[in-house]
């Protein structure tokens, strides 16, 4: 019978050390927040596959229409045979995305894709190619989602030159240190030392940085870029992937300020487990692409946009951008005490937009401890007490919390006092 020690040697042997993974835990089984390894071991989930399960593990409506559309048919490629659950699910996202004007979606299979595409169509639609996005940032792993992530090591430093026409500015946040005016300066700076702002296509980011530390972007911000691309006929992106459907507490991020984008990518949670990504923007923008442009063979699955109209009926019947908000003020108020106490790791930068939730862990540089190192010392307790957290940040010094919306006050608890528990012990170790 397999093990976690059997199958990490299998795992080693047979895959590459590119693909890592957080922990050597191999699951059997999983429901909600509640995940059970091959060698029967309970764990509570607060990664929930990278924010991909919103809706928790295995929720019983996107089972049954999983199902229900397994007995009709799963695959005729889009472009061949559409299909209705593809157009239903464009429909409803076309209500839903926070646009300025009828809007239209096309969809694909990962949130690279999304990112990648969402350039694509500004480009058609500008008819320019430069593109500015943000240090910190994190657009994905292909290529050109690789140049749009503002971050070298490890998503760029191996593979030579990036694409070109793609520029970084800083991004505000009060953990760093850097303001909206440090930004906006170096947006301008970019405009006027690397390119006219008649020859940028896109300004693309997150609303809240995933992998660059959960650095939320401020309305003012915000504001101020929907301003300069007005000025300068640049389309603003929203970058939804992480953030989007009820994580933050509203169904996007961006609806927090009033700004409306142009285009939005979104993947991960929109399929409550099985791989979707979209594109959804201004239907004059959209319509920029001449037919046979975009597309892709598994794009838009029937089986993932079925489980993707579960997972919308979930979030809305079920009230989780609501259940969000709660979420969050409870992780803050507990990582509040936590910060408080002496007895414990010593952790900073609380916050949340939902229950998009981090904080950070300091080194102690007179004994040559980085925050990393602190951070892995913590995650490994946490998982000896039965708790799946993730980490992030520039220097990873930024512990994430994603539970999934679905989780109930008990488990939410009990995950909240494992990690307290790993608090205690990585302060001693």
């Amino acid at each position: 019978m397999s093990n976690n020690v059997t199958l990490a040697a299998r795992h080693h042997s047979a895959i590459p050390r590119g693909v890592s993974s957080a922990t050597t835990i191999y699951p059997e089984r999983a429901q909600n927040a509640e995940v059970w390894d091959v060698e029967g071991r309970r764990y509570l989930d607060f990664a929930a596959g990278i924010a991909v399960l919103n809706v928790g593990h295995r929720h019983p409506r996107i089972l049954a229409a999983v199902a229900a559309q397994l007995e009709r048919f799963t695959h005729t490629a889009f472009q061949v045979l559409p299909y209705e659950s593809y157009v239903e699910l464009a429909e409803r996202l076309n209500e839903l995305a926070p646009l300025d004007g009828p809007a239209k979606t096309i969809f694909f299979t990962t949130g690279s894709e999304a990112s990648e595409n969402a350039v694509k169509i500004a480009r058609a639609a500008t008819g320019r190619s430069g593109v500015i996005a943000f240090a910190g940032a994190f657009h994905g792993r292909s290529v050109y989602a690789s140049a749009l992530t503002g971050k070298v090591n490890p998503y760029k430093a191996p593979f030579g030159p990036m694409s070109a026409g793609v520029f970084h500015a800083v991004f505000p946040s009060e953990e760093t240190g850097i303001s909206v005016q440090d930004s906006l300066r170096a947006l301008e700076f970019i405009f006027r030392a690397d390119i006219a702002p008649v020859d940028v296509a896109a300004i693309i980011l997150e609303p809240v940085q995933g992998e660059g530390g959960f650095h939320i972007a401020s309305t003012e911000f915000l504001q101020a870029l929907r301003a300069i691309c007005d000025k300068h006929g640049i389309m603003l992106i929203a970058d939804e992937v992480q953030t989007g459907f009820a994580r933050t507490g509203k169904m996007f991020a961006i609806e927090h300020s009033g700004v409306k984008p142009d285009l939005i990518a979104m993947a991960k949670s929109l399929g409550g487990g099985f791989p979707i990504a979209a594109v959804t923007g201004r239907a004059d923008i959209m319509d920029a692409v001449p037919p046979g442009g975009l597309g892709g063979t598994y794009a838009g699955s029937p089986v993932a946009c079925a489980a993707s109209l579960a997972v919308l009926d979930v979030i809305r019947d079920e009230k989780l951008c609501a259940r969000a908000n709660e979420i969050g003020a409870r992780c803050v108020e507990r990582l509040s005490q936590f910060a408080a106490r002496k007895d414990l790791t010593p952790i900073t930068a609380i916050r949340t937009q939902g229950a998009m939730t981090a904080f950070d862990l300091v080194g102690d540089p007179e004994k040559n401890i980085s925050p990393a190192d602190i951070v892995a010392r913590l995650r490994h307790h946490a998982l000896e007490a039965g708790l799946i957290i993730l980490s992030c940040g520039a220097e990873g010094q930024t512990i994430r919390l994603l539970a999934p919306l679905t989780i109930s006050d008990a488990h939410l608890d009990e995950g909240l006092s494992m990690l307290e528990i790993a608090l205690g012990k990585a302060v001693s170790a």
